[in-house]
């Protein structure tokens, strides 16, 4: 009876631990994100006065700027033609720490940087390749770094990626490292219809992304003959049905030999 009672108790301790483990990774996955984001450095130079374009440069019948918004905006009557672009004149950083904040309704937008004008393309007069900071009023979504017209989606919201180098342009082989977080805890700090703060910091080869503080994504491009080191920032308007974005609060510090935009201080 004492070795059958021995063996009961043997099989119930060893049916529950791995029960308890699982419990105990549940409740990890649950934790709410913690904000990482490094608090705003001095020297933060604001690139849109929040009156006017100046300085910018985009299809004058779907951008404006008042009240210290810029918006962007397609209807029935004036549709984008293709993907087009808000172009900032004021140079082309390399090293940078950039801050805005944006809301949106329908369709998806972006915040190029290191990026390139496509003067030549037949869309229209404002196209733009290069690396994209995902916007869109989706949780989950905003926050993932695209590589417009080039590798597509490379480092998806939660990701640590190292890119390295493919057998050709734009085939860059994507490996996925490790994790900045759980994609449902970061998609839980977005403020839906409402505005969401973001932090794009990019430093060599090395990039980094924060929504509300809250990272989103690592990314280390070894890829040669796909990253680029420097280029110009654009705001993007997507092709398709209406929809309206609008950024407030743009400003830029430049790291580096590269010299701080002429505009007005934070």
């Amino acid at each position: 009876m004492r070795a059958i009672l021995a063996v009961v108790f043997v099989a119930v301790v060893i049916v529950s631990v791995p029960g308890a483990g699982a419990a105990e990774e549940k409740k990890g996955a649950g934790e709410p994100a913690k904000v990482t984001a490094p608090p705003e450095p001095e020297g933060m130079v604001r690139i849109f006065n929040g009156k006017d374009l100046t300085d910018w440069d985009g299809a004058p019948d779907l951008w404006s700027a008042k009240d210290g918004v810029l918006r962007g905006e397609t209807t029935k009557e004036h549709p984008a033609k293709g993907n087009t672009f808000l172009i900032w004149k004021g140079g082309t950083p390399g090293d940078f720490e950039l801050r805005l904040s944006y809301r949106m309704e329908k369709g998806n937008s972006g915040v190029q940087y290191r990026s390139k004008h496509l003067k030549d393309s037949k869309d229209n007069a404002w196209v733009v390749a290069g690396y994209q900071a995902e916007v869109a009023n989706e949780p989950g979504r905003a926050g993932f770094l695209y590589h417009e017209k080039g590798r597509g989606r490379i480092c998806l919201v939660g990701e640590k990626v190292v890119m390295e180098a493919g057998a050709k342009k734009n085939e860059g082989k994507k490996d996925v490292v490790g994790s900045v977080g759980d994609p449902k805890a970061i998609a839980a700090t977005y403020k839906l219809n409402d505005w969401n703060d973001y932090i794009i910091i990019a430093k060599g080869n090395h990039i980094v992304h924060y929504l509300n503080g809250v990272q989103t994504i690592d990314f280390t491009d070894n890829d040669e003959n796909g990253r680029a080191l420097s280029g110009i920032i654009a705001l993007q308007i997507h092709a398709g049905p209406p929809m309206w974005v609008e950024f407030k609060d743009i400003r830029l510090r430049q790291h580096g030999t590269g010299e701080a935009p002429k505009a007005e201080q934070k």
